[in-house]
């Protein structure tokens, strides 16, 4: 009998180890750091990449440019620290996929680049419907990008676009099509 419990544990924590794990945008994990470093490219998948490759590594933390640091930071912690709401970060714990949150027509991680007829400052807005808004108030716009403080400058930037160009990755900006 007691090793038909520990057989039944041992499936059920295979099982739970299975199952897909993601980073949480829109999160950050303070404490726990015992190293970290700027991403010049300022991607978040990067940092969830070094934390892997680290036997030391059980969670991380990046930070958008502009945020915790001037440059996109990557902070590796030895650690699983509680996860607390925060718009500047992106977090995981090793094995952590970074999926970028799916809302709609929104894009996230998406520059939509070329086709602009128009860019101006916006407040820092994670979700982009400042950027959106201001496009659905245009008849002439037919898409927009909005691109995250600390990418293009200190300040956020929004892009209205005349035509639809091809979707890139870049964890930069935030885009959408208007229909």
């Amino acid at each position: 009998m007691r090793g038909l419990r520990i057989l039944f544990v041992c499936l059920v924590a295979l099982g739970a180890g299975a199952a897909p794990s993601y980073a949480q945008v829109g999160y950050d994990r303070p404490g726990g750091d015992y190293s970290n470093f700027p991403v010049r490219n300022g991607d978040p998948a990067v940092c969830a990449a070094r934390c892997e490759r680290e036997g030391r590594c059980r969670a991380w933390s990046f930070s958008y440019p502009g945020t915790a640091a001037t440059a996109a930071t990557c902070w590796l912690k030895q650690q699983v620290t509680q996860r607390v709401e925060d718009t500047c970060c992106v977090s995981g714990v090793k094995g952590a996929a970074v999926l970028e949150p799916k809302s709609g027509q929104i894009e996230f991680s998406i520059d939509r680049y070329g086709g602009d007829y128009r860019n101006m400052e916006v407040a820092a807005d994670p979700t982009g419907a400042v950027c959106e808004t201001a496009c659905k108030g245009e008849d002439r716009c037919r898409a927009w990008t909005y691109v995250r403080p600390g990418y293009l400058g200190t300040s956020a930037r929004c892009f209205l676009k005349e035509k639809l160009t091809k979707p890139r990755h870049k964890p930069c900006c935030v885009s959408g099509v208007l229909r």
